[in-house]
C-alpha cells in the first residue's frame, strides 16, 4: 500500500493518495530510491498532490538517496509553485544537497530568478552559505551563470539581501574577479556598487 501511495503521488492522483492515506498507508514511507510520496510528487511537478500531502502531515524535509528533498529539488529545477508550498510549510532551509549546498545555490546558478526571489524574501535561507565546492550562491551565479539578464537579476537580488561580495572561492578568487575574468560587465558593475 505504501508503494501504491508513492506511485499515485508521482502521477498526481490526489484522490487515490487521500484514499490510501485514509486506509492506513504510511505518509512518510520511502521507495527503493528513498523517495517519499511528497518527494515523488515533487519530481513530477504535481503541486496539488504535494499540497494535499503537506496538509495531511507529510515530512517535506526527508531526503532521498540522491540527497534531494522537496525544497532542494524544486529550487534547483525552478519549480516555483512547489518552492512556495515548501516555504509556506516551514521547510528547513539549512538542509543541503549532495554538493553541500542549500536550495538557493543551484537556483542561482541555473538562472531561476523567481525561485531566488522567493527564497530570499520569504524564507530564512542563509544567503552566504558555502557549499562543498567552497562556493556561495553569489559565486555560483557568476562562475556558472552566463552573465545574461537572468543572472544579472539574481546577482542584484543576492546583493540586495546581504550576500557578502568579499567571500572568495577555495582558490581565493572573489566574485568580482570571476566577473572581470569572464567579462560580465553588468555583473561587475553590480558588485562594485555593492562595495566589492
Amino acid at each position: 500500500m505504501n508503494q501504491q501511495l508513492i506511485s499515485s503521488a508521482a502521477k498526481g492522483n490526489t484522490e487515490d493518495v487521500l484514499t490510501l492515506l485514509h486506509d492506513g498507508a504510511a505518509i512518510n514511507a520511502t521507495d527503493n530510491r528513498g523517495r517519499t510520496a511528497v518527494l515523488a510528487a515533487t519530481y513530477n511537478n504535481k503541486p496539488d498532490t504535494i499540497n494535499a500531502l503537506i496538509e495531511n502531515g507529510a515530512n517535506i524535509d526527508i531526503r532521498d538517496n540522491r540527497l534531494d528533498n522537496v525544497l532542494l529539488y524544486a529550487g534547483a529545477n525552478g519549480l516555483l509553485d512547489i518552492v512556495k508550498l515548501a516555504v509556506a510549510a516551514g521547510a528547513d532551509t539549512s538542509i543541503t544537497n549532495r554538493f553541500g549546498g542549500t536550495a538557493l545555490i543551484p537556483a542561482s546558478e541555473r538562472g531561476h530568478v523567481d525561485v531566488v526571489k522567493e527564497l530570499l524574501t520569504h524564507s530564512d535561507t542563509d544567503v552566504n552559505h558555502i557549499n562543498d565546492l567552497n562556493w556561495t550562491a553569489l559565486l555560483e551565479a557568476v562562475i556558472l551563470g552566463d552573465g545574461g539578464e537572468k543572472h544579472q537579476k539574481i546577482v542584484q537580488l543576492l546583493v540586495d539581501h546581504g550576500a557578502d561580495v568579499h567571500i572568495a572561492d577555495g582558490e581565493g578568487v572573489t566574485p568580482l574577479q570571476h566577473a572581470q575574468e569572464q567579462e560580465f560587465k553588468e555583473i561587475e558593475a553590480i558588485l562594485k556598487k555593492a562595495g566589492a
